[in-house]
């Protein structure tokens, strides 16, 4: 049961972490990255690292997509004041 748990969270692991490379919009590659960073946490987990899976969760899950939307939004925001400028 554990190796097919394994190998599912192998699977879930690699097919974000392909979708987050294959998204060209920066705002949708934040939030493959936070399914990336559950599917991590997932897999800590199953591979008996609970403390490791938390700490996965928090970062890479949470804050991490989240400074990422952040910074997105205001290097946007900022190109907008730019042009309307000129």
């Amino acid at each position: 049961m554990t190796d097919a748990l394994t190998l599912v969270s192998l699977l879930l692991v690699a097919a974000s972490a392909t979708a987050a490379v294959a998204v060209r919009d920066p705002a949708r590659q934040a939030l493959v990255l936070a399914v990336l960073g559950l599917a991590l946490a997932v897999l800590f987990t199953v591979l008996q690292a609970p403390d490791v899976g938390l700490s996965q969760l928090a970062v890479g899950s949470a804050l991490t997509p989240l400074l990422i939307l952040l910074s997105v939004r205001k290097v946007r925001r900022r190109g907008r004041s730019e042009d309307g400028d000129r």
